[in-house]
């Protein structure tokens, strides 16, 4: 029988071949068959499998282990159609009860604070000026983050007012009336980004101060530093501002929309 390691990569490319979506599977997977390799299993059982789920420590409200478990129960689906021998886990023998979050509501001077202090703390001028227009446009349009860094130039139609939004949730994509506002800010943009030397070959909007594209980690880790130095939601103990939380925004009728502004640029 092949090894469980050229099993994996077969189990992965049908399921992408699927369309399934895999971020746990293509993280947690090897790490599987690395465990699987180490004890010199030559089948999955279910003690195997629950070894490995809880051989790494993980708070009591935490999602690690059901997200482990998951992607163990799927390859040994896969593998049972190869190896009889191969015991399936059953479902609930991990269980992951997820508590909601109320969100944080980011106020107009929020949005503002966390733009000022995007130029203030961020000395480059390029990088300062990339972090502000993405969180003004994230609070303008309620955009999801991930929506703001795959935008490329294409997408803004500067004489209709619109940004395409390719391929996103549920793999559709759709049109972002937009209004004048947010155009400027886009435009003023866009013409600090040509200024770059040597010009960035990406096609992404934004791009970062070395004229690729902006990472998604990074993004995040600047947010959570701008959130914490320009005290939002420092008055409350019990809700910690979230880049996601933006999304509650775009229940905002238009008109009511933070308008971005960029100063200084």
């Amino acid at each position: 029988m092949r090894s469980f390691a050229e099993q994996a990569q077969d189990y992965l490319r049908l399921r992408h071949a699927l369309g399934h979506k895999l971020d746990d599977a293509v993280r947690h997977l090897p790490r599987f068959v690395a465990h699987l390799e180490r004890i010199e299993a030559d089948t999955i059982t279910t003690r195997i499998a629950l070894d490995w789920v809880q051989e790494r420590q993980a708070e009591p409200n935490s999602s690690v282990w059901a997200r482990r478990m998951t992607v163990a129960r799927g390859f040994a689906r896969h593998m049972a159609g190869i190896d009889p021998r191969t015991e399936i886990p059953p479902l609930g023998l991990v269980t992951f009860h997820q508590r909601w979050r109320p969100p944080f509501i980011f106020s107009e001077g929020d949005i503002k604070a966390l733009m000022t202090e995007a130029v203030r703390a961020i000395p480059t001028r390029l990088r300062a000026a990339t972090y502000q227009t993405m969180i003004g446009l994230l609070a303008a349009t309620g955009m999801r983050v991930g929506e703001v860094i795959r935008l490329e130039r294409a997408d803004v139609n500067w004489d209709d007012g619109v940004i395409l939004v390719k391929v996103s949730k549920f793999t559709k994509s759709r049109l972002l009336p937009v209004d004048s506002t947010i155009l400027d800010a886009l435009g003023n943009y866009a013409e600090l980004r040509e200024q770059v030397q040597p010009r960035p070959r990406v096609s992404n909007f934004f791009i970062s101060a070395k004229g690729t594209p902006v990472i998604y980690t990074d993004f995040g880790s600047i947010f959570r530093e701008l959130v914490n130095a320009a005290g939002v939601g420092a008055e409350s103990a019990s809700i910690r501002p979230r880049i996601h939380d933006y999304a509650d925004l775009s229940v905002m009728p238009t008109s009511d929309r933070i308008p971005i502004q960029i100063h200084g640029m």
